[in-house]
């Protein structure tokens, strides 16, 4: 059996699983609500009251943690995640292992979920892959050959703060990056600027009617819409820009984006590619193939078992 936590500022989930043949089962998940008003021991002591009671008789035999960072994996430690406000320094492994004396692994989300996709998912059989979340904000996750890299201090993979522009919408604290343009809030940004012009010559956008996020606007696209069309264009550009860069540096067999991308690759594909044909070493982007995330919507319950296996 094994045993994962999926730590978030709202909620917390806990999962068992079995692996047979490289295959998975989840076999029980339970979410509770993320409790910042209590000390985090305390509330880790909650996870795992509630992971005794989904495991009843049995044990893990390895355990898995995932978590927003930043955080330091080799001292299984949390170091104060924005979405978690309190916990500045919190020796998570330590408190888990003692109480259950098994194997335990702490990684921050995205490069949990890479390792979730690579094992599992739409990264499964490739030895180099990088996964990019795309969603509230955008982080990578690096699988290079055949292993997890997570770099000095576990900051590998941030391509988010790639400034890709000298103006833009501000993401990562810096205008112009990478996450100004290819997340949640890049495309609600985006969205914003668009209507504005278009109401300026008179044009009402059908996403400005409602309230502009990525959801929104990207449903206003598939209806025809002029002004969200030219979002998702812009977005695709500039998300073939950034893939760009990440194919000549690292070389991937494969590139998994998961969220946005996976609801609306139809409205950013063509953009991407056109920028990634022109902008990439070809001799690179002809082994690349970028796909969806397959996990879904049950990514974090993989990531965090996925996790429990790194080093099998």
């Amino acid at each position: 059996m094994i045993l994962g936590f999926d730590i978030g500022g709202t909620k917390c989930a806990v999962v068992t699983a079995e692996i047979n043949q490289g295959e998975i089962e989840i076999i029980k998940k339970e979410k509770i609500e993320t409790d910042l008003k209590i000390k985090p021991c305390e509330m880790i002591d909650r996870l795992i009251a509630l992971a005794d009671k989904i495991l009843g008789n049995k044990k893990p035999e390895k355990i898995g943690i995932s978590c927003g960072g930043p955080l330091d994996s080799k001292k299984g430690v949390i170091l104060g995640p924005p979405n978690l406000v309190g916990w500045d320094y919190v020796p998570i492994v330590d408190q888990i292992k003692e109480h259950y004396g098994v194997s335990v692994n702490l990684q921050n989300d995205a490069n949990a979920c890479a390792v979730a996709e690579w094992k599992f998912g739409a990264g499964k059989g490739y030895k180099n892959i990088v996964f990019l979340t795309f969603g509230t904000g955008l982080g990578a996750g690096l699988i290079l050959d055949g292993k997890l890299y997570s770099g000095t201090n576990d900051n590998a993979g941030e391509v988010g703060h790639i400034r890709l522009e000298d103006d833009g919408p501000k993401g990562y604290g810096k205008q112009g990056s990478f996450e100004g343009f290819c997340s949640g809030g890049g495309i609600a940004k985006l969205g914003k600027i668009f209507a504005e012009k278009a109401m300026e010559n008179g044009i009402t956008p059908a996403f400005a009617k409602d309230e502009i996020n990525a959801k929104t606007i990207a449903d206003a696209a598939e209806l025809g819409d002029e002004t969200a069309i030219a979002v998702y264009k812009t977005c695709g550009e500039k998300l073939g820009k950034g893939l760009s860069v990440i194919i000549d540096i690292l070389n991937p067999e494969r590139i998994v984006i998961g969220s946005i991308f996976t609801r609306s690759r139809d409205l950013l594909w063509e953009y991407a590619k056109e920028v990634i044909d022109r902008e990439s070493l070809s001799i690179s982007a002809s082994v690349c193939e970028v796909v969806p995330a397959t996990l879904g919507e049950q990514i974090g319950d993989y990531a965090a078992i996925g996790v429990a296996l790194l080093g099998d």
